[in-house]
């Protein structure tokens, strides 16, 4: 299905309610837990997910809910998760990526990774200035409007809060060159706390999210 056709079907307020919840819990979701939260029943839950899932906007796969296996641990029930296409829609397309790709191929060739970084950085400078990201709250804010999907995390073990992102904005390129693309995402992030002496940003790529992490600068737990 095309983008656009595709990105249209979440003007049905019950499936955006289903897609935005689905998204949002960044594991699987279970029908009656996707019904409950849109507050429709699990029949007409059931329908639009497939929908969305039909669409490609939305994966779905089958597991056990009670976590349990063997006899008596129940049938595996239909669950949904966000899809790993990504969707870019304008009129008429362009095709930002091709070139995106082509730029970054360059750079690495030329091995201007220090030159990317340097750039990205002062971009984040530029991007903070008039949003002070001197907490992880507001930190938090101006990620989620970069598309970044900020969750905030405790720390294990005694540590701090730890601000993970579920989105990396840059995940096509960063699958095809990922010192390029992670080096460069990392300093455009310092910039953003740069002087803010509250925040501080390090690499710890995961699967599944984008390879930086925010935390409270040691500076700042002192």
């Amino acid at each position: 299905m095309e983008d656009i056709e595709a990105v249209a079907l979440l003007q049905d307020p019950v499936r955006r309610r289903l897609y935005e919840f689905v998204v949002g819990r960044g594991r699987e979701v279970g029908r009656n837990e996707a019904a409950e939260a849109a507050g429709v029943g699990r029949t007409l839950a059931a329908f639009h997910l497939d929908k969305l899932v039909d669409a490609g906007l939305l994966e779905a796969g089958s597991r056990r809910l009670s976590g349990r296996s063997g006899p008596g641990a129940g049938r595996p029930a239909k669950v949904y998760r966000r899809s790993v296409v990504e969707r870019g829609v304008s009129l008429p397309p362009r095709d930002y990526r091709t070139v995106a790709g082509l730029l970054a191929e360059a750079a690495e060739r030329a091995g201007l990774d220090r030159e990317l970084q340097e750039a990205a950085r002062r971009e984040g400078v530029a991007s903070a200035a008039g949003e002070p990201c001197g907490d992880l709250d507001a930190l938090a804010k101006v990620l989620e409007a970069r598309g970044y999907e900020p969750v905030r995390e405790d720390g294990g073990d005694g540590g701090g809060p730890v601000l993970r992102m579920r989105n990396c904005p840059f995940h096509a390129l960063a699958e095809r060159f990922p010192p390029l693309v992670c080096g460069m995402n990392l300093a455009l992030l310092e910039g953003l706390v740069e002087g803010s002496g509250g925040v501080r940003v390090r690499m710890d790529a995961r699967p599944g999210w984008c390879c930086v992490v925010a935390e409270p600068s040691k500076n700042n737990q002192d």
